[in-house]
């Protein structure tokens, strides 16, 4: 904790933009509301617009606007840029295809925001904050460029601090150079750098706090670091979403989703594609009593039962207690997750047994040199061990493949669309298609990556006035290389994925996993599904079900050598190899796992 000096009571005001997803509390605002609170004399407004806009437009044009990465900046493009409507209109529709259809015409869409904007920024009385401050996640950067030149028109207006992912390493810097709506940028965890700008505004005797970019020069800074130990950090107050969502939707259409910090960063941290961590100087996590004992609070204080961790990646230990601890108790909890690859089954069934209900994987690739290209530290053995085991255990996984990877080659694709054969029965991937995040490995070392130039991303540029793209830094980034190259070489990927969703779209209604066993105790028989024609029924017995078996878990051929040191070691590999080439195990490097699933 900070030592900060408390200065004479202010109020500050902190807003989340559109798009945020409207069924679900700002964790941004909700945890500097209650950090800043703690520590100094000021009072927080936490203010959600975006709550008015899904009442507006509805609430189903909201989701399917915000599922989208630009269509959503697009509409605020049009207001801030009204020079930039045709673009922004035409980027809008191609970025939804045929979604589109069913939604308001842009100009609609486009009037009824600004509308709603204006009545918001009318009905806040400005001139009681001394800061007014906009946290900027993914799809908030325009919404909350636009609705600060709207305050900036008012009288007696405080001054406006962005702060959040986007405006993470030298992005924040390239925003106030070009936006003069914005005074001050947060570079990084918001905390301590919130806190101390809030003293200084109050009294500007006291030091300038670090991490905080402004239009002032100070040689007099207070050091602002991230937090060591965020067990010391307060309980996210969520209180006035709740207000304001009583107030908005008086009916109450659905009840919210509320988010979770187990931790900050990435323990991995080394994806080359990634730039998730640029607002993080270092992984740091909460031990598993803290987050339970936040759980706890937050479902009684709001009576909901529903969460999301914002976490790049559970702190595996830790969660580990966490879900134990809460399948010890009474309350019917779900959890939403992104973990990296968890190679035990019986580990993602305690976490199933502990309420998580759904997680978000970082496949990427079913390609062992892409993964490596990738720095994933995973083989393709490990992700389809967590597609398998996850599938098993009653949790549904999300997870993409990443396509258009700059510098695959025609082998990685051949072994990607291999792989794709047996993966068949497991929740189906989404395919990605690479895009340069700014300040990822892949964009500081672009010749390893085929890239010969970087440069503006093509739907950037019909966001923006042409003028702005000279100097202005942004969160996504395009690249001149093998791009064209790359699109043709992965079509028969994306073509095999659509045929993978489209086989368990037409077995929607079928509960059982399309690869699954039962045991006889002496023998085993398998079902298979096969895409476009009748299952296939086979049948174990003896030693062979215990190979299978035993395989359930990843193995290696020692292992198994020895543990069947009845067989020889070229029999127990002639069975593996007939039965990967019937798509009932997999083997790689000496590794080998079988595919189905028990019925039950």
């Amino acid at each position: 904790m900070p030592n900060i000096n408390k200065v004479p009571h202010q109020q500050v005001i902190l807003a989340s933009m559109p798009w945020a997803i409207f069924n679900r509390p700002s964790i941004q605002l909700g945890a500097l509301k209650a950090y800043v609170e703690q520590v100094t004399n000021t009072r927080v407004t936490t203010l959600h617009p975006y709550l008015h806009i899904a009442r507006v437009i509805g609430t189903d044009s909201y989701a399917t606007i915000a599922d989208n990465s630009w269509a959503g900046e697009a509409i605020f493009s049009a207001l801030l840029f009204p020079e930039r409507f045709e673009k922004a209109h035409q980027l809008f529709t191609q970025s939804l295809g045929k979604k589109a259809t069913g939604l308001p015409a842009f100009e609609t869409l486009v009037n009824a925001v600004e509308e709603t904007c204006n009545t918001w920024v009318e009905h806040v009385n400005w001139s009681d904050y001394s800061l007014a401050g906009f946290s900027l996640c993914f799809n908030q950067l325009l919404a909350s460029l636009y609705i600060s030149s709207r305050v900036k028109t008012v009288q007696n207006v405080p001054p406006i601090v962005f702060g959040g992912s986007s405006c993470g390493d030298s992005l924040g810097q390239s925003l106030l150079d070009h936006f003069p709506q914005v005074d001050y940028i947060i570079d990084g965890e918001g905390e301590t750098p919130l806190a101390g700008l809030c003293d200084f505004i109050a009294d500007q005797t006291k030091p300038f706090p670090e991490r905080v970019l402004a239009r002032i020069d100070s040689d007099n800074r207070i050091a602002s670091p991230e937090i060591p130990d965020l067990n010391s950090l307060p309980v996210p107050d969520y209180g006035p979403y709740f207000q304001q969502l009583k107030s908005v939707f008086p009916d109450s259409p659905f009840i919210p989703t509320l988010p979770l910090e187990f931790s900050r960063g990435c323990w991995w941290n080394k994806c080359t594609f990634c730039n998730l961590n640029l607002q993080w100087c270092g992984y740091r996590h909460k031990k598993a009593n803290k987050v339970s004992q936040e759980l706890k609070q937050l479902a009684a204080n709001h009576q909901c039962l529903d969460f999301t961790f914002t976490d790049n990646a559970l702190p595996p230990a830790e969660a580990d207690i966490f879900f134990k601890k809460v399948s010890e108790g009474q309350a019917d909890y779900r959890f939403f997750a992104e973990i990296r690859g968890i190679g035990k089954f019986h580990k993602l069934h305690a976490y199933k047994q502990g309420g998580l209900d759904t997680i978000q994987v970082g496949i990427e690739s079913l390609s062992n040199s892409l993964l490596k290209k990738m720095k994933k530290g995973v083989d393709v053995i490990d992700n389809i061990a967590i597609m398998k085991f996850s599938a098993a255990a009653g949790i549904s996984l999300e997870g993409n493949l990443i396509v258009e990877f700059p510098g695959s080659t025609d082998k990685e694709i051949e072994e990607t669309l291999s792989n794709l054969e047996y993966v068949l029965p497991y929740n189906p991937l989404a395919p990605a298609a690479f895009f340069l995040g700014h300040g990822s490995p892949v964009e500081k070392q672009p010749a390893d990556y085929s890239i010969s130039a970087i440069t503006h991303h093509r739907k950037n540029r019909a966001l923006f006035p042409t003028s702005y793209m000279k100097t202005l830094k942004l969160l996504i980034r395009d690249y001149r290389g093998d791009r064209q190259e790359q699109r043709k070489r992965w079509q028969p990927v994306r073509k095999r994925i659509a045929q993978w969703q489209q086989f368990h779209a037409n077995r929607n209604s079928v509960t059982s996993s399309p690869l699954n066993y039962r045991d006889g105790d002496t023998f085993l028989l398998i079902r298979q599904e096969i895409a476009g024609a009748a299952p296939l029924r086979h049948r174990l017995q003896g030693l062979s079900r215990e190979i299978y078996l035993f395989c359930e878990e990843i193995r290696t051929i020692s292992e198994l050598t020895e543990a069947f040191s009845s067989l020889k070691e070229s029999a127990i590999l002639a069975f593996i190899h007939q039965l990967c080439q019937k798509r009932l195990m997999y083997r790689e490097n000496g590794r080998v796992i079988s595919l189905a699933i028990r019925c039950n």
